[in-house]
């Protein structure tokens, strides 16, 4: 039997691009596994270094229990300031897009068209008169510092401004007649049909806010407040980097941020596929 060649080249582009993910993935946790350091060193970039062949949890011990680097309070605060500044960016970004798709303000058009420009400006241009501010205002080294220059995204607005759009008019009408004022139809009409952008949006700023290192290694200064991010790189600061920590550190670190994607899905991908059909 032949298969079509409409099918195999996008099977094996499939196939190509799958294994330029998972041989990464597979290396790192191959060397987490891996105690001997010369061994890793010995192995590097050899076939069998994307093939386990020793299981320890060693590395994993190491990382988890060091008291100059504690794990657990780094996990601890990565993770409050991950999910406040979701929260938050979630609740305002939603309100602030309601507003310029369902509100009466004349500006509407023109403010959109400015929160789509801030795309353009490279967030690395902004942290230098962001830390000149934080330190005006007392905040530097704190979870505040770190929360808040992320809650205003404004893709997340965009995002919410296009599904907001294309809400039927018939409804919001319907929830007006209804006695709704135009905060309740946004609290009880707007946001329950938004589930699938709201999961969309979750998971793209969870991936940048548990993985932002700029910001974060200007703005803190000890392991109070730190989060993974810097404190991964602690461990290339000596002479001889322990790559079998540093690996386990990285898969530790990357568990969360799969398990959030693996929950939230099948409302990413019907939010995708939506977007996708309805342009």
């Amino acid at each position: 039997m032949r298969i079509p060649r409409d099918v195999v080249l996008p099977s094996l582009f499939a196939v190509i691009l799958a294994m330029g993910v998972l041989l990464p993935l597979m290396m790192t946790l191959t060397i987490s596994l891996n105690p001997n350091e010369q061994d890793i060193m010995v192995s590097m970039g050899a076939v069998r270094s994307f093939i386990p062949q020793v299981f320890s949890l060693q590395n994993y011990i190491e990382v988890w229990t060091d008291p100059v680097h504690p794990f657990a309070r780094y996990l601890a605060n990565t993770a409050l300031i991950t999910f406040s500044t979701l929260a938050l960016s979630i609740l305002f970004n939603s309100m602030a897009a309601f507003v310029l798709a369902q509100g009466t303000l004349p500006i509407r058009k023109p403010v959109m068209i400015l929160v789509l420009a801030t795309l353009a400006v490279p967030g690395e241009s902004l942290v230098l008169p962001q830390l000149m501010m934080a330190g005006w205002a007392g905040i530097v080294d704190s979870y505040e510092v770190q929360i808040m220059p992320g809650v205003a995204n404004a893709m997340s607005i965009f995002l919410f401004f296009q599904f907001f759009s294309r809400l039927p008019k018939e409804l919001i009408e319907a929830a007006r007649i209804d006695g709704f004022s135009f905060f309740q139809v946004y609290r009880y009409v707007a946001m329950p049909l938004s589930k699938p952008v709201i999961s969309a949006i979750a998971v793209l700023q969870f991936l940048e806010i548990w993985n932002a290192y700029l910001w974060p290694v200007m703005v803190t200064r000890g392991p109070e407040y730190r989060p993974l991010s810097v404190a991964m790189s602690a461990y290339f600061g000596t002479n001889q980097a322990a790559w079998g920590n540093i690996m386990a550190f990285a898969v530790s670190m990357a568990v969360p941020v799969i398990l959030f994607f693996l929950i939230l899905q099948r409302q990413f991908i019907a939010s995708v596929m939506s977007s996708g059909i309805k342009g």
